[in-house]
């Protein structure tokens, strides 16, 4: 089984030197996993024995669509009432642990690798159920709706359930786990797993409208963020706003893996 890496919690010693690469810029954000510590939690409305690391929220001026929390929740933790805004459709991602997922009366037991989608307005509870705490990501986003497109239903499915697809003239070195079809208009928002072999490229600084979240799951790379080349690995995460140019060269041993968020398919907004 595939091991996701997570927020490593506790708190360095006293004794431990500075991490020094946590950096905020107008272009992106750098979000080393040495960040992700206890005090730099926060408790959420109608969660029980949950803690949550807010790695990305709408910020005017900077990435605007969407937020991304690192959930932690304690065995038989969890919510019968997880989101309280009915606009925001969501997606979870198991990193550790096990949970039971309830989707309109519909129970859904999910591990590491497992993947949800919950749309805006839709009922679903959660619980852990694994003898230690369920570690998962929950990634939000307000629903655009489109008159005369259908909204989407939810599903649950898995990282082993869906095949990666190879990018064009990569040989198998890139390749992108889509869990909605591209062209699926229903759909404003992507989360996709990209995965990189060792030495694999992305060759092009790739300078587009979508915000951008990268969440390291495994593996080592270089990462072109802006001006910047950036060592990232398991844990990391980067924030892109639009526009913010990136590429990447995969560096380490085994595969560089990143869940990636991204808003598509709707029009720009017209202010």
């Amino acid at each position: 089984m595939t091991r996701y890496a997570f927020a490593p919690g506790g708190l360095p010693p006293q004794t431990a030197r500075m991490d020094e690469r946590a950096v905020f810029t107008a272009a992106y954000a750098f979000l080393p996993a040495s960040t992700m510590r206890d005090i730099t939690t926060s408790a959420l409305p109608f969660w029980e024995a949950t803690r949550a690391w807010v790695i990305a929220r709408p910020m005017s001026g900077f990435a605007e669509t969407f937020s991304h929390y690192l959930m932690e929740v304690a065995p038989g933790g969890g919510s019968d009432r997880p989101d309280t805004d009915l606009a925001a459709q969501g997606v979870i991602f198991v990193s550790d642990g096990a949970v039971a997922l309830e989707i309109d009366g519909t129970s859904h037991h999910l591990e590491a690798g497992g993947y949800a989608y919950l749309p805006a307005g839709q009922h679903w509870s959660l619980r852990a159920t694994g003898e230690g705490p369920a570690k998962f990501h929950w990634i939000r986003k307000r629903y655009q709706a489109v008159d005369g497109i259908a909204h989407p239903e939810p599903f649950v499915t898995s990282d082993d359930a869906v095949a990666p697809v190879a990018m064009p003239d990569t040989e198998g070195r890139w390749a992108t786990t889509r869990f909605v079809a591209p062209d699926d208009l229903r759909h404003d928002m992507h989360v996709n797993i990209v995965t990189l072999q060792p030495g694999g490229v992305i060759p092009f600084p790739e300078t587009h409208v979508m915000e951008h979240g990268l969440y390291v799951l495994q593996g080592k790379a270089a990462y072109k963020l802006n001006r910047d080349w950036v060592e990232v690995e398991g844990g990391d995460f980067m924030w892109l706003r639009a526009f913010c140019p990136q590429a990447c060269y995969a560096s380490g041993p085994g595969a560089f893996r990143y869940l990636l968020y991204k808003d598509v398919n709707r029009h720009a907004a017209l202010f």
